[in-house]
């Protein structure tokens, strides 16, 4: 197998599509939470997240004291914690303790699955996650103001009096 050349992307490791949904959800609560609670309407609207789904996750996230849930009508969620205290891996972490349940209700796997396959993706698993412990909600909106992002909050004025 040739080796990759300098820059080129590869889709062997990859999040499932609910870890993406997800961290691109507390992302953005993590970015445009000022000074209000972010509804799930707007990060719907702003990252394309089904609304079913995302109810789903953001309520487990809360469970898990990622995030806390504001009731009312300008409710919304917020960062639990400071985004500094906050790893990707964590959030990940919670997502796939509700992709396991769903994993768990499937069919069995083989022997050959179960002894070999699946404990080399464990492993691989566990060492991408350790990276992802390194990253922070604080890290990834520091990267998004350096690419030129802007919270929807400074774009938008409100001129009610």
């Amino acid at each position: 197998m040739a080796p990759l050349e300098p820059g080129a992307q590869t889709d062997m490791f990859t999040l499932s599509r609910k870890m993406q949904l997800a961290l691109e959800a507390v992302v953005d609560v993590a970015f445009n939470a000022r000074p209000d609670p972010v509804q799930s309407k707007d990060i719907t609207r702003r990252q394309g997240i089904p609304q079913r789904y995302l109810e789903q996750v953001m309520q487990r996230l809360v469970r898990e004291g990622i995030l806390k849930g504001v009731r009312g009508p300008r409710g919304g969620y917020r960062l639990a914690r400071e985004r500094r205290r906050i790893s990707v891996g964590e959030i990940l972490a919670v997502v796939s303790q509700i992709e396991q349940a769903e994993e768990e209700a499937g069919p069995r796997p083989s022997e050959l699955a179960s002894e070999v396959v699946r404990p080399l993706m464990a492993k691989m698993n566990e060492q991408f996650m350790t990276e992802l412990e390194k990253v922070t909600l604080e890290d990834l909106c520091h990267e998004a103001r350096e690419k030129g992002i802007e919270p929807e909050s400074s774009i938008r004025m409100d001129f009610n009096i």
